[in-house]
């Protein structure tokens, strides 16, 4: 018997697509068509159901992940190239690594990354390993600066230094912070500064193989993108917005979704149908190829 991918065998069980899977496929379908590339669409519903879900589900990038990639991937053309289009929250930095790894073992450099909203953290690390990234007026990326735990590691170093130049300067004031201090393991510090190297390392190096490969600058543009993106004493928080105009400016290259006005329409028709899609279904994660083929999460 031959080898069926996760949607051949859910077909075989009688699975039928719902009216907003059609139509919400047509307009991948028709994407595909105008470009001439492979599309692969990777949603999640963090904005619509991390409350309703109540923290019984995973809505950032996972190694669950990649069992929809490998569905949507398997029989299309490679030499097609990837345009993927992407909306999540960040995810896990192993899991983003061993995603990115995967898609260029199958597409090599010609990945294409479109953020019609958002694509947060992990989310920014998988658009800065493409060639170009294609964003809107309304589009935005975010901060890399990964978290441990539910703590910002950012934070954490900067709040253990603030309590180290205490202890140096004033004695008093420093009595104050112990309690705080005593939250923190021996190994603490020094996983959060791995973390930081691990996540900036990888954005780094994706960028000087593939969006500025060739460049002779090319280390030093990586660096000034990664510097900023990385450094929470500049962007604040990690949930800030980062729009296109300044990612522009920090020499990242943006394409402008508004420049062609049917694919900007398609690419938002396929946004609003995947947005009303999981508005309306118990879906949480959609992922899935201009052919029909999906990988869908769902909360029950």
């Amino acid at each position: 018997m031959i080898m069926a991918s996760w949607n051949e065998i859910l077909t075989r069980l009688g699975e039928t697509p719902s009216p907003y899977d059609q139509i919400r496929r047509e307009y991948v379908k028709q994407l595909s068509a105008k470009t001439g590339r492979n599309t692969i669409v990777s949603y999640s519903s963090w904005l619509q159901k991390s409350i309703s879900a109540g923290g019984r589900f995973d809505f950032g990038i996972n190694d669950y992940d990649k069992t929809g990639f490998m569905t949507c991937i398997h029989k299309l053309d490679k030499d097609k190239g990837l345009d993927l289009i992407l909306h999540t929250p960040g995810g896990d930095v192993s899991a983003t690594e061993s995603l990115v790894t995967y898609l260029k073992s199958i597409f090599g450099n010609d990945i294409r990354v479109i953020v019609p909203q958002m694509a947060m953290s992990a989310g920014t690390m998988i658009a800065c390993s493409a060639k170009s990234i294609v964003m809107g007026k309304e589009s935005s990326l975010g901060p890399i600066d990964p978290q441990y735990g539910m703590y910002r590691a950012h934070g954490i170093i900067e709040e253990f230094n603030t309590i180290q130049r205490l202890f140096e300067t004033n004695q008093a004031q420093a009595q104050a912070w112990i309690p705080i201090l005593s939250k923190y393991n021996p190994t603490l510090i020094g996983e959060c500064q791995k973390a930081i190297d691990w996540a900036s390392g990888l954005v780094k190096d994706w960028l000087k193989t593939n969006m500025f490969l060739g460049d002779t600058a090319a280390d030093a543009k990586a660096q000034q993108i990664v510097d900023y993106l990385s450094n929470h004493a500049l962007t604040k928080s990690h949930s800030r917005h980062i729009h296109a105009d300044k990612l522009k400016s920090l020499g990242l290259v943006i394409e402008d979704l508004e420049a062609d006005n049917e694919f900007q329409d398609i690419v938002l028709s396929i946004h609003h149908a995947t947005i009303i899609t999981f508005t309306n279904t118990n879906a949480v994660k959609i992922i899935e190829n201009q052919n029909g083929v999906s990988f869908i999460s769902s909360l029950n």
